[in-house]
């Protein structure tokens, strides 16, 4: 059960008007199907109008369960002016950015075309993508920042799109998907995090994606809430890969943010691959150091969807386990599972680890003073 389908705020930590956020996953959409089109070359935009793309070929939607809009979002998100939920900086300012007094929101575009098997229309979207992100958002609204969204089938292309970016204070972060066509730590994806590293970019790995396979190692499911568990199962296997390629043993200094699959399995990954790297260690002499070293070091959480166990001392074990210093506020806006800043943390919180929680952490993580 979420936690913001609870009819009282009795049992949450006060969070007064007053308190400033970060919001870490912000999903802003576009209002029109041709709205990228000053953009992208006229090429693209004839290629687009004849052929379109195919969802299976990296757009978020992947399968067909019924999660495309308006059924992934918030019913009361809908634009007064129309279009689809979270179109509109207006009305995100009016329902959202204002009343919750959010001083830091993070965009994580959806459906960008990342994946997508044709290269070429890959990067262009994403680079068109980035572009729309200034021009419609973080330029209208300082409170605003980017990710770099970049075609990641093609790391080289990918890692010239984060070098061309880097400096610019509108982005923070560069944006992956958990489902790709191999685990991130494959060496194809390498250039990436280089550039990424150099950049002093953090990578957001965020849910969804689609590389060719299902959600589960056997087959497809046959229904969404499957679907939606799986994605803690994906940034699992991503970020076992991550660590046990090397990744982090070669990039020091890349900071991972794992962005809307939950954290509570940190600590159960962390001691598995522990304990089976002790025995297994000289498979992978590069990873010189235990497995939940690196994950405690150079990776970060999003809360959403918050976990909401029924003691709450249990949620704070896990924290205390990962640190309070690594967790980033989210709310996922405007999805249907969106978090209510007031009812996301238990009582007993302490002043200094709910203002890092709402906000410290993120501007440390991402250089905003």
């Amino acid at each position: 059960m979420n936690i913001q389908f609870r009819e009282t705020t009795e049992s949450a930590s006060p969070l007064t008007n007053k308190t400033a956020i970060a919001d870490c996953d912000i999903h802003p959409a576009r209002a029109t199907r041709t709205e990228l089109y000053p953009y992208l070359a006229k090429r693209w935009q004839h290629h687009l109008d004849v052929y379109g793309v195919h969802a299976y070929q990296g757009m978020m939607e992947g399968p067909p369960y019924p999660k495309a809009q308006p059924n992934a979002s918030r019913r009361d998100a809908y634009p007064p002016e129309g279009g689809p939920q979270g179109a509109s900086l207006s009305f995100m300012q009016q329902q959202h950015l204002d009343p919750n007094n959010v001083q830091l929101g993070v965009l994580n575009p959806l459906g960008t075309g990342q994946g997508i098997r044709n290269h070429e229309l890959s990067a262009a979207l994403c680079s068109a993508i980035n572009d729309w992100q200034i021009d419609k958002w973080t330029s209208k609204d300082k409170r605003l920042k980017a990710s770099i969204v970049v075609g990641n089938e093609d790391a080289m292309t990918a890692a010239a799109e984060i070098r061309e970016r880097a400096g610019d204070k509108n982005f923070v972060q560069v944006l992956l998907l958990s489902r790709n066509v191999e685990p991130l730590g494959q060496r194809r994806y390498w250039p990436i995090y280089q550039a990424a590293e150099e950049a002093g970019l953090p990578v957001g790995v965020h849910a969804f994606g689609f590389g060719g396979n299902p959600i589960t190692p056997s087959g497809w499911p046959s229904y969404y809430i499957e679907e939606m568990v799986g994605h803690s199962q994906c940034q699992q296997s991503a970020l076992a890969s991550l660590v046990l390629e090397g990744v982090l043993e070669r990039f020091p200094k890349l900071k991972m943010v794992m962005i809307e699959a939950g954290f509570g399995w940190a600590p159960s990954l962390a001691w598995r691959l522990d304990k089976v790297w002790q025995r297994l260690r000289s498979e992978v002499p590069h990873v010189r150091r235990p497995p939940s070293e690196y994950i405690r070091e150079q990776v970060w959480w999003t809360t959403q969807p918050m976990e909401d166990p029924e003691r709450r001392e249990d949620l704070f074990d896990v924290i205390k386990w990962i640190g309070w210093d690594r967790l980033l506020f989210a709310t996922d806006y405007p999805h249907w599972d969106y978090d209510e800043p007031s009812r996301v943390l238990p009582p007993g919180v302490n002043d200094t680890d709910r203002e890092a929680f709402y906000l410290g952490n993120a501007r440390k993580l991402y250089g905003i003073n």
